[in-house]
């Protein structure tokens, strides 16, 4: 029992709370765009830079850019331990916007 790591996930505004306004600010940088490609896999992956290919950025560059997406509602964080594990909130964009992530990972 104490060998487990702690575990919480990062504020995120709940889905109806979620704006498109903020939603396409998120998503109007490169970095962000490459990391929504990334994500629309819908698997879970690291913070760390190497991790989503990422690796000529800083990690105080990457993690402002993962913080933009999640305070917008486009992505969760989930803390384990000292790691940092982001997933697409898929599920909630989609319902909230119906083929907005289908338009823009086309176009990727």
């Amino acid at each position: 029992m104490g060998d487990e790591p702690f575990e919480e996930w990062l504020p995120q505004p709940d889905v109806s709370e979620v704006e498109l306004v903020k939603v396409l600010h998120a998503l109007g940088d490169p970095v962000r765009l490459r990391l929504l490609k990334v994500y629309a896999d819908g698997e879970q992956y690291s913070c760390a830079p190497g991790a989503l290919g990422l690796d000529h950025l800083h990690k105080s560059t990457v993690s402002h850019h993962m913080r933009i997406m999640r305070e917008a509602g486009v992505t969760s964080t989930r803390v384990v331990g000292r790691g940092r594990y982001v997933r697409l909130r898929r599920d909630d964009l989609d319902a909230r916007f119906p083929g907005l992530l289908d338009a823009l990972i086309a176009a990727l």
